[in-house]
């Protein structure tokens, strides 16, 4: 069983006094409903689950007046072994984009506070367009990722002080011994190979098979082609396809990374296909990072939106997309070149992503400057550049010392931790994961 933390987030809302109702928001298969599913078994006395797509009948609890008392009396009816005590029932509503009214009465079960109430779907997002009456104001979020490294650890069976040493290298800036670093990229690798679903990993931890772990995650493509197909409209069905299936081709077969129509299809446009990447974006099933045009805060007062490198929201569907042998290669530490280069900057991408950061990038053709990636935090913005090695990082260098703003930058190598002169935090690609 897979230890998450959005357990803890769970647990911090059901303390929350005059709470809202709570969204759980994120892509197919992160882990949704089973995080809820037991949240609720060890905090509550009872818990009611609806899954709209798989008892779409259950819908005409919200087809009359949305008054909770009335609800909770049809919801006693279709469950008549539960009580459904107020302060001592969670209601769980999933899939619940099939049930726009349902959508609606969040309103009314936040104003009314007796029951505790969580909702979530697949593509939450986009079919919340479809609600009468959007609850805004009535609803907390909490947006659900892949495991990310960490997590990963845990269930590998690292302990979290285990973990906390290694963050401890990071805080006092020191490198880290020897036979802890090279285990550590070693789970590393085998973490950029798996992905941080959560049905890959379990098996994984269970089996060590990797090739019960690709059948998954080829699986999960599907699915989440699957979910293109079924949610999208008509006209977007197999341009939104084509974009997300590019993104191999895109981010591990060459060396520009930004995201280029033309390898969708020759003589592809951003007039055809724009929409198409924004529907993927809304779906979660894609993140952006966008081009800047300069290196100061705010960041995104300088954003392109038209130039943009394109990631998976999760490293099991790029590797997907890729043949089996990949996997070898990456935890053998076998690859070289564009390919080795690409799915490093594709694992920091991701694990920025999942900690909460809008990502950016700067590439100026003139000065031949480029950077991998420009975050936010505490107001300041921090430069960073993903090495497959641990060469020079002449851009970062540049940029720290022409811009009196940034006192300094990360570098992420295969390598081991080491700090410069000129500002340049060198950190091994796994400490992305606590930064």
């Amino acid at each position: 069983m897979l230890k998450r933390k959005a357990t803890k987030q769970l647990q911090d809302w059901k303390k929350t006094k005059n709470k809202k109702c709570l969204v759980v928001q994120g892509a197919r298969q992160t882990g949704k409903t089973f995080i809820i599913r037991r949240f609720a078994e060890e905090n509550y006395d009872e818990y009611i689950e609806i899954n709209f797509k798989m008892t779409p009948s259950a819908t005409e609890i919200f087809s009359g007046d949305l008054d909770v008392d009335g609800m909770v009396m049809a919801l006693r009816f279709r469950f008549p072994d539960k009580k459904i005590s107020p302060d001592k029932t969670l209601i769980f509503l999933d899939e619940i984009q099939e049930c726009p009214e349902a959508i609606t009465s969040l309103k009314f079960w936040a104003d009314d506070n007796r029951y505790d109430v969580i909702v979530s779907g697949s593509l939450l997002g986009i079919d919340y367009k479809r609600s009468s009456s959007y609850p805004v104001g009535y609803v907390d979020y909490l947006k659900m990722h892949g495991l990310d490294f960490e997590e990963f650890l845990w269930g590998l069976g690292l302990s979290e002080d285990m973990i906390g040493s290694v963050r401890d290298y990071l805080l006092h800036k020191k490198a880290i011994p020897d036979a802890i670093h090279n285990q550590m990229m070693s789970y590393y690798r085998q973490y950029i190979a798996i992905g941080g679903m959560p049905e890959a990993v379990q098996v994984y931890v269970d089996s060590k098979n990797f090739i019960e772990v690709d059948r998954i995650q080829r699986d999960l493509l599907q699915g989440y082609q699957y979910d293109i197909a079924h949610y999208a409209t008509a006209e977007e069905k197999v341009k939104a396809e084509k974009c997300y299936l590019s993104l191999s081709k895109q981010l591990l077969d060459k060396e520009n990374h930004k995201f280029q129509y033309k390898e969708i299809e020759h003589g592809a446009r951003a007039q055809k296909y724009y929409s198409s990447i924004e529907w993927l974006l809304s779906a979660d099933i894609i993140q952006l990072s966008k081009a800047v045009s300069d290196i100061r805060y705010d960041l995104d007062d300088y954003a392109k939106s038209e130039l943009f490198r394109a990631y998976t929201t999760d490293l099991s569907l790029l590797i997907a997309m890729k043949d089996y042998s990949l996997k070898q290669h990456l935890v053998e530490n076998t690859l070289s070149g564009t390919t080795k280069g690409g799915f490093y900057e594709c694992a920091i991408a991701d694990a920025l992503y999942k900690n909460g950061y809008t990502l950016y990038y700067y590439k100026n053709d003139t000065t031949k400057k480029e950077l991998d990636f420009l975050i936010q935090k505490e107001g300041a913005v921090i430069p960073i550049e993903v090495k497959s090695g641990n060469t020079k990082a002449t851009s970062l260098t540049s940029v720290i010392k022409n811009k009196p703003d940034i006192s300094y930058g990360y570098k992420f190598v295969d390598g081991n931790l080491g700090i410069s002169e000129d500002g340049i935090i060198t950190l091994p690609l796994y400490m992305s994961a606590f930064i």
